[in-house]
C-alpha cells in the first residue's frame, strides 16, 4: 500500500473512532496496525487487507452493558464498507476480505479465522490484552464498570474462580494470563510470552505489595 493512502486511511479512523472509551480510541487502533505491520513483516499477509482492517476494527464499539455489545464487531465491518467504497483510489475487490477480518478479530467469540490476514489482526489485537497495555486498559474499564481493583478476600484466584465482572484482577486469570496460547502466528507468540511474564511479575510485586513486604 501506498504511504499517501495508509496517510489517508490513518486521517479518516482519527477522525471517525470515538475517544469516549480510552481502551477503544484511535491510539488503540494505531497499537493494533503497529502490531499487525510487524508480524505482517514475518509472516507475510497482504497490507491492503491488513492496514484498513486494523484501522478500522473498533469503528464501533457499544459499551459492555450494552444490549448490542455484541454487533460491534459486524457495525464496525459495514461503517469500514462504507468508507472503502467512497474512496475512489481504494481496490474494491478487497473489501470483503477487510470485513472478514474485522467481523473475525474479537478473541471473546471464539472464531479460529482461515484467513493469513485475519489471523495476524487477531493477534495484533490480541496483545493489547497483555503485558503493560493491557493493565491499563483493565483499569481504565475498571473505573467506567465501578469494579473493585481486586477481591480483599482471595486476590488471586486461589480458592475460586475467576469472575472479571466483580473484580479487576480477576481478569488476568480470566484473560490476560491466557492471550498467548490463543495466538495463530509464531511471531505473535513470541511477543504474548514476552508480555505475559511481564504480567507475572507485576502479579508477584502486587502480592508483595498487600503482603507488606
Amino acid at each position: 500500500m501506498d504511504s499517501e493512502l495508509k496517510n489517508q486511511l490513518i486521517k479518516i479512523a482519527r477522525d471517525k473512532i470515538s475517544s469516549q472509551d480510552v481502551s477503544h480510541d484511535f491510539e488503540h487502533a494505531a497499537r493494533v496496525l503497529a502490531n499487525a505491520e510487524r508480524i505482517a513483516s514475518l509472516e507475510g499477509g497482504d497490507l491492503e487487507i491488513i492496514i484498513p482492517a486494523a484501522l478500522f476494527h473498533d469503528l464501533i464499539v457499544y459499551p459492555k452493558d450494552h444490549p448490542d455489545r455484541f454487533k460491534s464487531q459486524a457495525d464496525s465491518a459495514a461503517e469500514a464498507e462504507k468508507i472503502l467504497n467512497d474512496l475512489y483510489d481504494f481496490n474494491k475487490e478487497k473489501i470483503e476480505a477487510i470485513k472478514t477480518c474485522i467481523i473475525e478479530c474479537s478473541f471473546s467469540k471464539g472464531i479460529l479465522p482461515e484467513l493469513l490476514e485475519s489471523k495476524i489482526l487477531q493477534d495484533a489485537d490480541g496483545l493489547e490484552a497483555t503485558g503493560a497495555i493491557s493493565i491499563m486498559r483493565t483499569y481504565s474499564s475498571t473505573g467506567q464498570m465501578k469494579r473493585p481493583f481486586y477481591n480483599s478476600t482471595d486476590p488471586f484466584c486461589e480458592a475460586r474462580l475467576p469472575d472479571a465482572s466483580q473484580n479487576a484482577l480477576d481478569l488476568f486469570y480470566e484473560r490476560l494470563l491466557k492471550v498467548g496460547d490463543r495466538m495463530h502466528t509464531n511471531t505473535a507468540k513470541e511477543i504474548a510470552a514476552r508480555r505475559t511474564a511481564f504480567l507475572k511479575d507485576f502479579l508477584a510485586a502486587f502480592k508483595l505489595e498487600l503482603e507488606g513486604k
